[in-house]
This record gives structure tokens, sequence and C-alpha cells, in this order.
């Protein structure tokens, strides 16, 4: 019961420190105005309508990567055979994801992969499970 319980904040610490590392190398190649990096949601607007592709693309490579690593320690921990802590993880995700959408000028291909990337929380899990039954 309790790695079950475990398992989601487990998973979600894994998933942010994904996210974290890879948006900071996507700050280094393409970096914020020093502005948007200070927390001013106005500069960090003006900075997304005007970004490159492959700066917002390191978001959905960062997305990617923790719907896969939340995935899989979610259901490496609650160690049950079942996907349920992954997909716990994922919507977690998937809701603040949706939120910061909708509270920054992200085009329509963002909106469509920022979605779609977290349902890899189920691939991670997969492997996971796989792992644990060899």
């Amino acid at each position: 019961m309790l790695r079950r319980i475990l398992a989601v904040p487990a998973g979600l610490i894994a998933g942010i420190i994904c996210i974290t590392i890879v948006e900071k190398i996507g700050h280094s190649v393409y970096p914020p105005p020093a502005a948007a990096g200070n927390g001013d949601m106005e500069a960090m607007k003006e900075y997304i309508a005007s970004a490159p592709f492959m700066a917002l693309f390191f978001v959905i490579i960062a997305y990617a990567l923790a719907a896969l690593v939340s995935g899989f320690t979610a259901s490496k921990v609650a160690n049950n055979g079942k996907h349920t802590s992954a997909a716990v993880c994922g919507v977690i995700f998937l809701c603040i994801t949706i939120y910061m959408m909708f509270s920054l000028p992200t085009p329509i291909w963002f909106w469509i992969l920022g979605i779609l990337t977290w349902g890899l929380v189920f691939v991670g899990s997969n492997i996971a499970l796989r792992i644990s039954k060899g």
C-alpha cells in the first residue's frame, strides 16, 4: 500500500527533474530574455510569441522524456503490475501543461504535441512492467 502511495510523488519528482534538465539545455541554446527568467509573465509571453521553433520544441522534448521517466518510475515504485500510478502522473502533468498553454501564447502544433506527449507515460510504464516480469 505504501509503495502505491509513494509511486505518484516519485513519478512526479522524476518527471520534474527531466523537464528541468532539458529546459535548461534548451535555454542555454535559445536563451530567453532576462526578464522572462525572473518570473515576468509579460516578458515570457513576448518571448514565446517570437521564439524560434526549436526553442519551443525543447519543451516538447522535455515533456516527452518526463512522460517516459515519470511513467517508468511510478510503475516501478508501485510494483503492482498496473498502469494506475503512471496514469495519475500523466493526468497531473497534462493538467499543468494545459494550464501553461492557456497562460502563454503557444502555437497550435505545441498544443497538439503538448497534449499527446503525456500519453508516453504508458510507454514508460510498459517498459517498467516488462522489466519487472523479466
